[in-house]
């Protein structure tokens, strides 16, 4: 822990203060729904306090992993403020392929006929707000994203004063988000970068390059990308210790 001095007139007016205490701290058997919004500390990558070399709090968000387990949990964790755009582990991977121009489709409901899902949602629920049952399936900050680009007229309104078409256009976009990326973040962020010394090229043993005795190449300077997961971390581990046998 560290104590900082604080002179309480130098804080802005109408900032609120406010410091941790234990009870602010989530217990390792708490439930966690998705969309529950937390507060990380920690040093992510290319954030610090440079003045006293603390922790920087950040916000984020318990997302959905569509039924994958990672680490024991159906959850993962979504920085609200280092991630840009649409991030995740499946827009990730669809940057291997994806080429300027090109139009993501995304499935925000993979597991639900989401038209069918909303119509007896207003069948069951007719009272509820359209973001209020979606609350059921998405993070919240993302239902509210979306519900102002969909359906901000209608904001406030209960689902039985929607019509079964216009649910079932807001549900069609639900499974089939249609996007086009004006960009990546580029190099910067990169997990993995794809291209590299072409693998005809070199033993699949000894990592040697044929016919250039002594030289070896491994990771990811060869022409290898994996899947997000740890796979570019153990092709990079084995390809180094098969080249460290040889060498």
């Amino acid at each position: 822990p560290v104590e900082l001095e604080m002179l309480l007139q130098a804080v802005p007016a109408g900032h609120l203060l406010r410091a941790f205490r234990p009870a602010d701290l989530q217990r390792p058997d708490a439930p966690l729904r998705i969309g529950h919004p937390l507060l990380i500390v920690g040093f992510p990558l290319g954030f610090q306090d440079t003045l006293h070399r603390l922790p920087v709090v950040r916000q984020a968000i318990v997302a959905s992993a569509f039924g994958l387990r990672f680490q024991g949990q159906g959850h993962f964790l979504t920085d609200g403020r280092t991630h840009r755009g649409i991030s995740g582990p499946a827009i990730l991977q669809v940057s291997n392929y994806w080429q300027p121009g090109d139009t993501v489709a995304i499935d925000l409901l993979p597991r639900l006929d989401a038209a069918a899902t909303l119509l007896a949602g207003k069948r069951e629920q007719g009272k509820a707000r359209l973001a209020t049952l979606l609350h059921k399936h998405l993070p919240r900050a993302l239902v509210t994203a979306l519900q102002a680009l969909w359906w901000p007229q209608r904001a406030e309104s209960p689902l039985g004063d929607f019509s079964d078409r216009q649910l079932a256009a807001i549900g069609a976009q639900l499974n089939d988000w249609q996007l086009k990326p004006s960009a990546t973040e580029g190099y910067r962020t990169a997990e993995v970068t794809l291209g590299g010394v072409d693998t005809d090229d070199i033993s699949s043993k000894t990592m040697a390059a044929r016919g250039h005795p002594g030289l070896y190449f491994i990771g990811e300077v060869m022409d290898v990308s994996g899947q997000l997961g740890g796979f570019n971390f153990q092709w990079a581990w084995s390809s180094g210790y098969a080249a460290g046998l040889s060498a």
